[in-house]
């Protein structure tokens, strides 16, 4: 294992290198389901915009929905990951892996529905508008092969692949080459 990557999660899930923020969104998964499936995601509250702790709030149900004018259409909405990786590279995580995090929505992986169950959501603060930071990439990748070490990852996929249609993150500049080994 290279030195940077950082070690396993502890025996309830949390990973000791990430800062831990506990959300509420999230529950127990079906007593059958490994952990298969990692999902990339990218968001950024209000939309396009990367400073402020508006996606925190958001996973930790703290958002106040009169903030900003984009809230209100997300209003009541109960969402989590299991890590959030900021700009800057910074890791949070919300859920232990062991959990069940409310991020993908309704969505389907190989004709399984349900991918909740059986994945892991890390979402890169982002858009589909702008390139992820270096820092992202950086954190990203260790934490990657941490999770594959751990768990028996069959696949990494990105939000669009398992929800056509309905999303697009982590979008056209996630540089997918980079899980490959491949230059950008």
């Amino acid at each position: 294992m290279p030195p940077s990557t950082p070690p396993a999660p502890d025996d309830a899930g949390w990973l000791p290198a990430a800062r831990r923020l506990p959300s509420p969104n999230c529950d127990a998964r079906p007593a059958d389901a490994a952990i298969e499936l990692i999902v990339i995601h990218a968001i950024a509250l209000p939309p396009d915009v990367f400073e402020g702790d508006a996606v925190i709030e958001l996973f930790t149900n703290r958002l106040d929905w009169d903030a900003h004018p984009y809230y209100q259409s997300i209003r009541g909405l109960e969402v989590s990951a299991h890590f959030f990786i900021r700009r800057d590279g910074s890791l949070i995580q919300f859920v232990p892996c062991g959990l069940r995090a409310w991020h993908a929505g309704t969505s389907s992986w190989e004709g399984r529905e349900r991918c909740n169950d059986f994945s892991i959501g890390i979402e890169l603060e982002g858009s589909d508008t702008t390139p992820f930071t270096e820092a992202q990439y950086a954190t990203l990748m260790p934490l990657l092969e941490t999770l594959k070490t751990t768990y028996p990852i069959r696949a990494v996929v990105g939000h669009s692949d398992i929800a056509p249609g309905r999303k697009t993150d982590p979008g056209p500049h996630f540089a997918w080459q980079r899980l490959h080994g491949q230059t950008a």
